[in-house]
């Protein structure tokens, strides 16, 4: 709170000092209508220069002089007007696919895997290192993070994008501040500013660093990325070897006041249940975590799956294999009475199950539904809607990625400096 105390004293002060002159109220007016035709381009796909004046409710001078400002910084790209249409056609905006681009890393349990995602959102390049990282001493894990990263960089750089951020998604307590707190399964890292290391190993020039817990990002690139604009409140459940969940209200991500929220896989569903990684007992990690449905599937019997277990679980399950079944009939009821328990605290309309539980949504989404009907207090007059994430695997990463981007729309002179609102 002290923290949060200065930074809003810092802003008031900046605002203020802002406002004493009429050319940086000018200048202030012009950084918030260059956001605004910003995000409306990103918004919607193909509008004109007077649809945007529509839309946004400034002159169409305004507009013009704003969209010239955004195409000289390479944010923006104005395409030829379809040929054979009647009467003058409009030249279309878009987001700039070649102009600045984020880099993702995330270092999970069992790989680490990084991307590079461009302003449109899209996915540029992508690569995937598989290994226990929990038998690895920590520099090295952070050494095969840099070098990966070090190489999709040099992919987005050989291409002439621009890389401004670097987001790293982890599976554990992460503060405001990117210093990982607590990881279970990972515990050589805590206590470690993990992007502020990683983005001195890459030694590039970044502009932005963050870390944050893998299922915040992954609810992030859901909200963005998952195809559904009316989506915007909801829990993002995530399983790996771990469970998270990311909380996105009204568009937003709920983090808690100190950064810290979302921790569904140390939720007790079973006090006197198997001992957990975080040292309780009977956590939803040990009944729905993938190594825990491994076991109980009769597929895993030490501390690493055997390659291609997960795949192995799917095919056994759809061939009505008892011991498979049963396995992911009790996660899904546990990750319901976690769920229930979410829910009736935040009241939220939607479950998306994401990670490797969207590969297994059809044998979880039953069980899953049937304990949230049975234990949410308002389920009698409006239903939980249980969705299954359209991006696999690759969501925490392609948030962690995104979060960079993103922010030049939401704040582009902010980000590109002054000089954008100058011109």
């Amino acid at each position: 709170m002290v923290r949060r105390s200065f930074e809003f004293a810092a802003q008031a002060n900046a605002t203020t000092r802002a406002l004493a002159s009429l050319p940086a109220r000018q200048q202030l007016l012009k950084q918030h209508n260059l956001a605004l035709v910003l995000r409306q381009i990103a918004s919607a796909e193909n509008l004109s220069r007077a649809q945007l004046a529509v839309r946004t409710g400034l002159t169409k001078a305004t507009v013009s002089t704003l969209v010239d400002s955004l195409i000289e910084a390479h944010l923006v790209t104005e395409r030829d007007p379809e040929r054979g249409l009647v009467g003058r056609p409009a030249s279309p905006l878009g987001l700039n696919p070649d102009g600045p681009a984020g880099l993702g890393v995330e270092i999970n349990v069992d790989y680490v895997s990084a991307c590079v995602v461009d302003l449109t959102g899209a996915v540029r390049w992508h690569g995937t290192f598989v290994s226990d990282n929990r038998l690895v001493r920590p520099e090295l894990v952070m050494k095969k993070a840099a070098r990966l990263a070090g190489r999709l960089y040099e992919k987005a750089e050989n291409a002439g994008l621009r890389v401004v951020g670097l987001g790293v998604g982890v599976p554990g307590l992460v503060d405001f501040d990117g210093v990982l707190h607590r990881a279970p399964n990972l515990r050589g890292l805590e206590g470690v500013a993990v992007a502020e290391v990683l983005g001195e190993m890459l030694g590039r020039p970044l502009g932005y660093l963050r870390c944050d817990n893998e299922a915040n990002l992954a609810a992030l690139a859901e909200h963005w990325f998952g195809g559904r604009d009316d989506l915007s409140d909801f829990v993002f459940v995530s399983g790996e070897i771990g469970v998270g969940a990311g909380i996105v209200i009204g568009g937003e991500l709920f983090r808690g006041v100190r950064g810290l929220g979302g921790e569904l896989g140390h939720v007790t569903v079973d006090p006197a249940g198997l001992r957990c990684s975080c040292g309780s007992r009977g956590c939803v990690e040990t009944v729905a975590g993938q190594e825990a449905l491994l076991v109980a599937a009769g597929l895993q019997t030490g501390r690493a799956a055997p390659t291609g277990a997960v795949d192995t679980l799917v095919e056994r399950a759809q061939a009505k294999d008892a011991a498979a079944l049963e396995a992911l009939e009790r996660a899904g009821r546990a990750l319901g009475v976690a769920l229930g328990a979410f829910l009736n605290v935040l009241d939220l309309p939607s479950v998306v199950l994401g990670g490797l539980y969207a590969q297994l949504a059809p044998w979880l989404v039953g069980p899953v539904t049937a304990e949230l009907r049975d234990r949410v207090v308002n389920h009698s007059w409006s239903s939980i809607e249980v969705v299954v994430s359209s991006l696999g695997s690759e969501a925490s990463v392609r948030g962690a990625a995104a979060i960079s981007t993103r922010r030049i729309i939401d704040e582009p002179t902010e980000v590109l400096g002054g000089s954008l609102a100058r011109s």
